[in-house]
């Protein structure tokens, strides 16, 4: 006889959550968002879970408070909200749904190179903004020009795509499809070795990736190794000219760090949709701050993976997981 089955879902807020075709009699229970204290009750009877990126610690994962669960299926292709050793002891199959937004995230990654090296929004901010005084217009008005405004601090203007080296950290499938859209736009393209690793063929040490990109994009996991992988000594080893772009997790780049390269223009700008705290508000994060505010910094709310194709993916990969788990094969298992 097939084995039942309690699916819990506590996330939905994301993505809708798929129904399931399962051999035996199963329940599922849709939350669209769970606070932390509140993990307890609604997963006590789950055999299965499904999250996005809330946290399943240690806590969480131990038998006191989790004594059914067997499998957690993460609906995202990064797997850092799940604590993976936990969940191994116990004999927790943890899987997820890789390669459901590349295409959306590499896309966002070159909106943000473009929004940052031209400075979409604060030009776009002087271009409407009338002072106070109201014999004034607006500066474009009032000085015939905002290319000023678009200028490096060097007071260079932006430099064309066929003038930038795009350094990739992190050559997964969103760091080979990044490639792939950078030299479509006609740029450099350069690979980093991970760092402290002598380079292998095709690739670019990992300090002289720093040295030598006019663009740095980010798209690896984040993990023991990569926390605060760029703080202040890589940037100072970085063009004054160089853009940062982080579409892959906060907590590989050093925000305080950050902040100040910016205000000391040791780098150009910078652009990130991922946070060490989220969901980022006042007090969070020094990117959020009254003095970040004037600076080449554009932020957007971990939103690079979401679009009408990545949800369908995503609902597609987390329903075949389910299913073929519960007949005995497992695929895109998390080790």
């Amino acid at each position: 006889m097939a084995e039942e089955h309690h699916i819990v879902a506590i996330e939905a807020v994301h993505c809708p959550i798929p129904q399931f075709d399962l051999p035996g009699p199963h329940t599922r229970e849709v939350h669209r968002w769970t606070n932390p204290s509140d993990l307890p009750s609604r997963l006590k009877d789950a055999t299965i879970v499904v999250t996005t990126t809330i946290k399943l610690s240690a806590e969480t994962l131990s038998a006191e408070v989790t004594p059914k669960l067997r499998l957690i299926v993460i609906m995202a292709t990064g797997t850092d909200c799940v604590d993976i050793a936990a969940a191994s002891a116990r004999g927790i199959t943890v899987c997820n749904c890789p390669g459901s937004n590349i295409d959306s995230v590499s896309e966002h990654a070159i909106g943000l190179y473009f929004a940052s090296r031209r400075k979409f929004i604060e030009l776009h901010n002087n271009t409407i903004a009338v002072p106070d005084d109201p014999s004034l217009d607006t500066e474009w008005k009032t000085n015939g020009s905002l290319l000023s405004r678009v200028r490096s601090p060097s007071g260079k203007a932006p430099s064309l795509c066929s003038d930038e080296t795009v350094g990739i950290i992190g050559y997964g499938m969103l760091g080979k499809r990044i490639e792939t859209l950078a030299k479509a736009l006609g740029m450099n393209v350069i690979i980093a070795e991970r760092k402290g690793v002598f380079p292998r063929a095709g690739r670019v040490g990992f300090e002289d990736a720093l040295k030598q990109s006019t663009v740095l994009i980010l798209c690896l996991p984040r993990s023991v190794e990569t926390l605060n992988m760029l703080s202040t000594a890589e940037f100072e080893m970085m063009s004054s000219h160089a853009l940062l772009i982080n579409v892959a997790r906060g907590g590989i780049v050093d925000e305080h760090a950050l902040l100040d390269a910016l205000k000391r223009n040791e780098i150009a700008g910078a652009a990130t949709d991922v946070y060490v705290k989220e969901p980022a508000g006042r007090g969070d994060s020094p990117l959020l701050s009254p003095e970040a505010a004037s600076l080449n910094l554009v932020l957007t709310p971990h939103l690079a993976w979401y679009a009408e194709r990545t949800l369908h993916n995503l609902e597609a990969s987390c329903k075949i997981t389910v299913e073929k788990w519960c007949i005995g094969q497992t695929i895109n298992k998390v080790e």
